[in-house]
């Protein structure tokens, strides 16, 4: 008789901050998704937490990290837990608000915040500086023949927020997601949530801005994917939406964008099993 194959450990973040929040995401709905997703691949055994506080606990002995965050970010010390799990073969599977982090108020004392960088998003390579208000854009899938992006059309259109990223080693990562949506000279992201200075996220052309990467680490690799968005009526926070999602502007209650698109469960589907490959 064969022996039964070894589990692919996985351990899955989902959570806002403060501690238990929401944030203004549908944190419930994500967790069940992710978990319904991973509960089809017989070998996967799953680990949940709503933030890092317990990483030293679970990472470990996985295989495979899942994050979709709002606000909860490795510290200093977990993050070189982090970079040496991937130096050792883990894989990382980032999704949204993984990108964020700590919200500072601005420094010359002005209304509003701004995003801090920290070490967590050098391991992760990208660093979130805001989002316009939700819309529809286009999705250009930069490399359809990487596993990531496997049965992706050539593009997709989605209602999301629309991630300002600021790619860290832009060098090191395949691009594997963009959008060309959104020009340089658009103020909608200047006029709604966090404050930011120079926008790194756009590219040479003023309009290119990478949503989705994949970066090696050692043995092991990072993939991030900005999209993801969704909420409820009791945890939307967004005050209003760009007109391509209603002509009036007002917020949907129950929102799942990306989540009820064929594209974006194709790509969660490619980013799981590419995890459980790492370790097989």
């Amino acid at each position: 008789m064969a022996e039964p194959s070894r589990p692919i450990r996985v351990h899955l973040v989902a959570g806002g901050f403060p501690r238990g929040s929401s944030a203004g995401h549908d944190i419930d709905y994500v967790r069940l998704r992710l978990l319904q997703l991973l509960h089809e691949k017989e070998r996967a055994v799953v680990s949940v937490s709503n933030d890092f506080i317990d990483l030293d606990s679970w990472l470990p002995q996985s295989d495979l990290l899942v994050t979709y965050t709002a606000g909860p970010f490795l510290d200093d010390s977990q993050s070189q837990v982090v970079s040496d799990w991937l130096e050792a073969g883990g894989r990382w599977l980032a999704l949204h608000g993984s990108s964020g982090g700590r919200a500072v108020p601005l420094p010359d004392g002005q209304p509003g915040r701004t995003m801090s960088k920290a070490r967590h998003h050098e391991v992760l390579g990208a660093f979130f500086l805001n989002h316009p208000p939700i819309r529809k854009f286009k999705v250009d899938v930069r490399d359809p023949d990487h596993p990531l992006t496997r049965g992706l059309p050539a593009s997709f259109e989605v209602m999301d927020e629309l991630y300002l990223i600021e790619v860290e080693a832009g060098a090191k990562s395949r691009i594997l997601l963009s959008t060309s949506d959104l020009d340089a000279e658009d103020q909608a992201p200047r006029t709604f949530g966090f404050s930011y200075g120079e926008d790194t996220s756009v590219g040479p052309d003023g309009r290119t801005r990478v949503l989705g990467y994949e970066r090696e680490h050692g043995s092991g690799a990072v993939a991030y994917f900005a999209l993801g968005h969704c909420h409820s009526p009791g945890t939307n926070i967004q005050p209003f939406v760009h007109q391509s999602v209603d002509v009036e502007g007002v917020t949907p209650l129950h929102f799942r964008g990306p989540w009820e698109t064929q594209a974006f469960e194709q790509l969660l589907c490619n980013g799981i099993e590419w995890g459980l490959e790492a370790r097989q």
